[in-house]
């Protein structure tokens, strides 16, 4: 990943922009940690928490040290306990899985949406009906295969595009789920409920919502940083002592607990960031909308599907081609950096081998996983360059096609979509 933009290559991501912008901000937030020696924990994370609770619409928030210690304390603290089985997708980071095995749950996998490639709700209820069993004498739904409860379902909100929340709420209603949202990549982003009748922001839908501060985030520290937000006080409570050694005061333990503490001074730098993030996710939409535009008339190339009833922050911009690895390797050439986000479906990691899953269990996502692209995406992303960009996508595509050939689309989507 190349974060300082140069004359020739277009980067994948620009982070060193941002920075420099704001230098004189942060430095004040670690001049005056030096001055007050305040470190850890103090008056400058509950600033924090307060403004991202705000931000986000929910009532509270605890500052983690990570995205996987937000995911990790939310599951312990909404009531996951070893033994359960919790229900998630196979296209993400293995953070997602690792929380959850961490958490003592095992996991079970269910396929995406082919167009928002976020967890697809009539999955959940074909897995909760078709390899469950209802115990109607406990109250509770059997994995069929483990014989373990099924207690949670965690949708993760791809490339800063919220997943549909309205049917995935229903269904765990109907079987007594909780639903924590993986948000780790949805800082700002939003979902319109139909139910309600309101637009409501990633972080304040489920029991419990994570979120990743990793630098390239959205919403980025200078480290590692996470948080977790949610409307139930008792589970921010013990959210709060989760990542302070099971803490309820200074060596008073009620419970072991883990190291997971938020830094002061990533909270500060995170403050301050703050105040620019809807800023910074509109130039990211503005941008989005301009791609969507160069790519509309171009055969070959699915573009990010947005519905209406989502409003996306695009953290990732990941379009469709048919031969990815030709795509990487000229635009590689051509001194624009991609991503892959991500090439190989958890299901078929090693590290999950032992869950007994094949390729072909999850085809959809594992189709996308083979097809998708990441292109430069950042606040500061210039029109030329992305003009740039799409004008090397069609060389590639052009190069490729034979004489008098009609250039063909995935075979699995219609292309040129763009957003809704």
């Amino acid at each position: 990943m190349n974060s300082v933009n140069t004359k020739d290559t277009i980067p994948f991501l620009d982070l060193a922009t941002i920075h420099i912008e704001l230098e004189e901000e942060l430095t004040e937030v670690f001049k005056r940690a030096l001055h007050t020696a305040g470190f850890i924990g103090g008056p400058v994370v509950e600033e924090f928490e307060r403004a991202f609770a705000t931000f986000c619409g929910s009532k509270y928030c605890v500052g983690v040290g990570s995205g996987t210690d937000a995911l990790r304390f939310a599951l312990i603290a909404a009531g996951v306990k070893s033994g359960d089985v919790v229900i998630t997708v196979p296209n993400t980071f293995i953070a997602t899985t690792e929380a959850i095995s961490q958490a003592g749950a095992e996991l079970r996998f269910v396929d995406i949406d082919e167009r928002t490639y976020n967890m697809d709700p009539a999955k959940v209820l074909e897995y909760l009906e078709n390899r469950c069993t209802v115990d109607n004498r406990l109250g509770v739904v059997i994995d069929n295969k483990s014989g373990k409860p099924v207690t949670a379902i965690v949708p993760v909100h791809l490339y800063g595009q919220m997943a549909d929340m309205d049917p995935i709420l229903e269904i765990a209603e109907k079987y007594g789920l909780m639903v924590v949202e993986d948000a780790c990549q949805a800082h700002g982003a939003q979902y319109f409920s139909k139910k309600e009748n309101c637009w409501r922001k990633a972080g304040s839908v489920g029991k419990a919502a994570a979120f990743s501060f990793y630098p390239g985030k959205n919403l980025g520290a200078c480290g590692e940083a996470g948080a977790i937000t949610t409307n139930e006080e008792r589970l921010a409570q013990k959210a709060r002592m989760l990542r302070d050694h099971g803490q309820s005061k200074k060596y008073y333990h009620d419970m072991e607990g883990y190291n997971g503490r938020l830094d002061s001074i990533q909270a500060g730098f995170l403050t301050v960031k703050l105040r620019y993030l809807a800023e910074w996710n509109n130039k990211r939409q503005v941008a989005a909308h301009k791609y969507d535009q160069l790519f509309s008339p171009v055969d070959g190339v699915i573009a990010p599907y947005c519905p209406d009833w989502a409003q996306a922050i695009y953290h990732l911009y990941v379009i469709r081609v048919q031969d990815r690895a030709g795509l990487q390797k000229h635009l590689a050439e051509a001194k624009v950096d991609t991503g892959i986000h991500y090439p190989v479906p958890l299901h078929l990691q090693k590290a999950y081998h032992g869950l007994g899953y094949q390729q072909g269990d999850l085809p959809i996502a594992e189709r996308a996983a083979s097809e998708i692209v990441s292109l430069p995406m950042y606040p500061h992303l210039t029109a030329e360059q992305q003009s740039r960009v799409v004008d090397e996508v069609v060389r590639f595509l052009d190069r490729e096609m034979l004489p008098g050939q009609v250039r063909a689309g995935c075979p699995s989507l219609e292309v040129g979509q763009g957003t809704a």
